[in-house]
């Protein structure tokens, strides 16, 4: 599992949690739903990294998602990337396919 790695677009965890495990983080989680070979993934990461780096202590967990995964089924992503804020477990707000820092600034926002 990869916690608050916003490196590359290759830093995705094949299973990092299960849904039922999510419901228990505490505090302020951004999922990143994604692939490292998806384009629109590639062209996204560089505002994420910007605006997730900005914010001290907001853990970034990207997942590798795709055809039978469970926890992207399970959040009901369809398309790539889509990020999910939560806070102590629960879903507060949902970001598909960003290209600028500021879309990802607001969307943080959302928990302040």
């Amino acid at each position: 599992m990869k916690t608050d790695d916003i490196g590359s677009n290759s830093d995705y965890a094949e299973e990092a949690f299960t849904f039922e495990q999510t419901g228990e983080l505490s505090g302020n989680v951004v999922l990143e739903f994604g692939a490292p070979w998806c384009g629109h993934c590639q062209a996204a990461n560089p505002a994420i990294k910007e605006a997730i780096t900005e914010r001290a202590g907001l853990r970034h967990i990207k997942i590798y998602d795709g055809k039978g995964k469970p926890l992207g089924r399970a959040f009901k992503v369809k398309l790539w990337p889509t990020l999910i804020l939560l806070h102590n477990g629960n879903e507060v707000a949902r970001l598909v396919r960003p290209l600028r820092s500021d879309e990802v600034r607001e969307f943080i926002s959302e928990v302040d």
